[in-house]
């Protein structure tokens, strides 16, 4: 391993082969075959599968954290997790660790990207905001090459109605009413989204929420009730009155967890440690 020229007494050598190594990873999966993201006691969670494959190249066994906690059912494109390790494990630059990790993973998961991080960073803590995105397929045929990634919706929707409810879901509200029971007490169901929008391409439509922070299903629930506001079971102007119930009873369907896809975790910006340059430039020991 090689050294940075600051360091110069055997103190410092001795303080920094001990201090970890903090890793991010930038993960993407389908979550068709998994009960979420997180380890599960009874089936496969994706965490577990990325731990094994951790396990196999580091002793000492690394856990990750990660941003999110995805149901069962529900896809990522950018899920944000850390891990750490003692700097005598890892001698490779972080290209090198994606291939490598990639290398043991099934092909359903694979880490887009690993970075130094800094000793501080915290992959949910440290999130600013997170952005999912739903497709539903609005035509009477579903299509084939995306019937695992998206909600068949056959009946014609009311996008005009559908658009004038999106805005009543943006702000600081208690979103108690879209979300399901976790099975746990939670400290406060208030949330803030910053974005709920509704675009179009053909018969693809994609709902883009973002925020704050999300409850269990609460996506789920927006969007349930967006489509079914679409075919005209409740009115763009019930959403004020399903926000102030704060009662799930009120609201609409939860939408199947296959079309929901996390997109985007943000992080506030930092300055990158200087120890970020040595370890992307460590040559690979021989």
């Amino acid at each position: 391993m090689s050294l940075p020229a600051n360091v110069g007494s055997i103190h410092s050598i001795a303080k920094l082969e001990i201090e970890a190594l903090k890793l991010k990873l930038t993960i993407a999966y389908d979550g068709s075959l998994y009960q979420g993201w997180q380890v599960q006691k009874i089936g496969t969670g994706v965490q577990e599968k990325i731990e094994e494959a951790l396990a196999k190249l580091f002793p000492s066994r690394p856990r990750l954290h990660s941003s999110s906690r995805t149901d069962t059912g529900v896809h990522a494109l950018a899920m944000v997790a850390h891990f750490e390790v003692s700097p005598m494990e890892c001698n490779m630059t972080p290209r090198k660790l994606a291939l490598a990790i990639n290398a043991w993973l099934p092909e359903d998961i694979r880490v887009r990207s690993a970075a130094p991080a800094r000793a501080d960073f915290h992959a949910r803590f440290d999130a600013t905001s997170k952005q999912y995105r739903y497709f539903v397929w609005n035509h009477a045929a579903m299509n084939p090459l995306i019937r695992h990634s998206a909600w068949h919706v056959p009946r014609q929707l009311d996008l005009p109605a559908m658009r004038r409810a999106l805005p009543r879901f943006v702000g600081k509200h208690d979103f108690q009413s879209f979300a399901a029971n976790p099975g746990y007490s939670k400290d406060s169901t208030v949330r803030r989204l910053t974005r709920c929008e509704l675009k179009r391409s053909g018969a693809l439509l994609t709902f883009i929420i973002e925020g704050d922070g999300f409850l269990y299903k609460m996506c789920r629930g927006i969007v349930g009730t967006l489509v079914q506001i679409g075919l005209h079971t409740f009115r763009a102007e019930d959403v004020e009155v399903m926000l102030a119930k704060k009662d799930r009873r009120v609201a609409g369907m939860t939408a199947p967890a296959h079309g929901l896809v996390l997109w985007k975790v943000s992080y506030r910006r930092k300055p990158q440690p200087a120890a970020a340059t040595s370890y992307a430039r460590r040559p690979r020991r021989t």
